[in-house]
């Protein structure tokens, strides 16, 4: 029965439908698409959460060049974030800007770290950013000056971002100073340092003291290895502009370079002795302190000191603290202070001039000995040591203490005021040449012109009155006659000594005849006795006779008034 109904068909069961018959599902090929698609789309996404670092913002005053989903940040041309969003603050004065970070960044997160934006700026100092101009701007990233020990530092994700580009990064070595000066002149950021021309570092700003008295501090970065060659008393002067003035060759101008003409700057040097190795570097944040020019600096650089001063009823036009002091056109030191002083006991208005004396710049060290110094100054001052000002310049009217010698001094004596030995001045420079004038014309002035012209007219009228008395043309007419007789009297002589100067030449032959018989005589004489020595001797003074005879004769003839004048 069940056989049967189990073989029975389809068409014997009315009403009764079949069970349906499942199939096995085969797998097919394009499935693999979006199973690949899905898992790309995993990968992305465990890859986007994998390289994105922790998400920070950092606060501007504006946001100029800077675009969401744009603007990277980078450190050393390397990508480490990118800007996700831009907003205002609450009190809309600054902006907040988003940035996810790269991951493999969070260390480098910490208190330490710096931002700013790197954009076209031109200042004095210098011009940076240029490259941007074409790439546009973006965020430069600084861990920190302390990078080697950023793993110490406390983790941040909110930062206060710089407005300018910061003078010393966490890469460059170097040591901060600080300078101390009244007032910083043109110095700015970014100024430069030099040492012996040589850029080695840049200011990186200044402080004002409290309530706006007291020194400026500045700051600045010494990069290495030039910080080596700073030493505690090394000194710092302003090289700012240019420095213009008149010296031995004429017109001199000093400019250090064009960016300090711009941006002003500082300069240092090596002190003044060679025992280098024997100082101490000068550690970070030494401070230092800034002088008006490298005089003032070198100046500094001399420890003994004399104090001296001086007292001047003349002009001091162009003498200020600073001037030289100079002995023999050499500066020995420099001008401390100008007062005019109004003191009752001296009776009349004078000027008090400071002076330090600084031997050092003329002797050696060990020539030096402080007590015997001022008693130095007292003996040139006995010898003739004296004080006045002098021009410098007459096109810039700059003065100057000249100490000077003066043929036959005055006496004088010196003072103590205080520690200052009082030394004694005299007029100098233009003023002297007009006070010597003064005192010429004084004495010209007093010299009685009129009285002698009244006594030179007396004297000729009186000449005119001698000369035309009787007694002087009877003087005239005597002494006229008395040289008519001379001449009467010479022409006698002369004709009176005719036969005379006639007869000499018959005399000298007669003499010299004679003298001739007297040799033939001596020769037929001969032998060694008295009569032979006799003859000889006659013979000697007859030629002596004869030849003076001839001189006499010679001589009348060509002066014939020598009777008369003598020879």
């Amino acid at each position: 029965m069940n056989g049967q109904n189990s073989h029975q068909s389809p068409q014997d069961n009315d009403g009764i439908m079949p069970d349906a018959v499942v199939r096995r599902i085969r797998f097919s090929i394009i499935w693999i698409i979006p199973v690949i698609s899905v898992l790309i789309a995993g990968f992305l996404v465990w890859r986007s959460f994998a390289n994105n670092g922790p998400e920070i913002t950092v606060m501007f005053d504006t946001a100029d060049g800077l675009t969401s989903g744009q603007t990277q940040v980078k450190n050393k041309a390397v990508v480490l974030g990118t800007v996700q969003g831009i907003s205002l603050t609450d009190d809309l004065r600054h902006v907040l800007v988003r940035i996810r970070m790269n991951a493999g960044t969070s260390n480098m997160l910490t208190d330490k770290a710096r931002f700013w934006v790197v954009r076209p700026r031109i200042n004095g100092a210098s011009v940076t950013g240029l490259e941007t101009l074409m790439s546009g701007a973006y965020i430069a990233f600084d861990p920190g000056l302390e990078g080697q020990d950023v793993g110490n530092a406390r983790r941040m994700t909110s930062f206060q971002g710089l407005e300018a580009p910061p003078g010393v990064r966490s890469d460059q070595p170097g040591r901060t100073y600080t300078l101390i000066a009244p007032s910083i002149g043109s110095i700015g950021q970014g100024a430069p340092v030099f040492f012996r021309d040589v850029d080695v570092g840049e200011v990186l700003g200044y402080t004002m003291p409290p309530g706006g008295r007291g020194p400026i501090l500045i700051q600045l970065f010494v990069r290495e290895p030039y910080d080596h060659y700073l030493y505690t008393d090394t000194r710092f002067w302003n090289v700012s502009g240019v420095q213009v003035g008149f010296g031995a060759g004429g017109l001199k101008v000093q400019l250090q370079s064009l960016q300090a003409l711009f941006s002003g700057g500082v300069a240092f040097g090596l002190p003044h002795d060679e025992n280098h190795g024997q100082k101490d570097e000068a550690p970070a944040d030494t401070v230092f302190k800034l002088y008006d020019s490298k005089a003032d600096a070198d100046s500094a650089g001399y420890h003994e000191r004399v104090p001296l001063a001086t007292y001047v009823t003349s002009s001091v036009k162009g003498l200020a603290p600073g001037s030289q002091v100079a002995m023999f056109g050499i500066q020995i030191g420099n001008v401390t202070s100008v007062k005019l002083d109004l003191d009752e006991k001296a009776g009349h208005p004078r000027v008090r001039i400071g002076m330090e004396i600084q031997p050092e710049r003329v002797l050696a060290a060990e020539d030096i000995h402080h007590g015997a110094l001022t008693d130095m100054f007292k003996t040139l001052v006995a010898n003739g040591l004296r004080a006045s000002t002098d021009s410098v310049s007459l096109l810039t009217g700059e003065s100057m203490i000249s100490l000077n010698f003066v043929k036959n001094p005055s006496p004088a004596t010196t003072s103590m005021e205080g520690p200052s030995l009082v030394i004694p001045s005299q007029p100098g420079g233009m003023d002297g040449i007009m006070e010597s004038l003064s005192t010429v014309a004084s004495r010209l002035s007093a010299m009685p012109f009129e009285q002698i012209g009244v006594n030179a007219n007396n004297l000729l009228a009186h000449a005119d009155q001698t000369l035309n008395s009787p007694d002087v043309k009877q003087s005239l007419t005597s002494l006229k006659e008395s040289m008519k007789n001379l001449q009467a009297m010479s022409a006698q002589m002369r004709s009176g000594m005719g036969p005379l100067l006639q007869r000499l030449p018959e005399m000298t032959n007669q003499l010299d005849q004679t003298l001739q018989n007297a040799n033939r005589l001596l020769a037929s004489y001969g032998g060694n006795s008295d009569f032979h020595r006799s003859l000889q001797k006659m013979v000697l003074q007859l030629g002596q006779a004869a030849r003076s005879l001839r001189f006499l004769s010679d001589f009348l003839t060509n002066h014939p008034t020598a009777l008369i004048s003598g020879r």
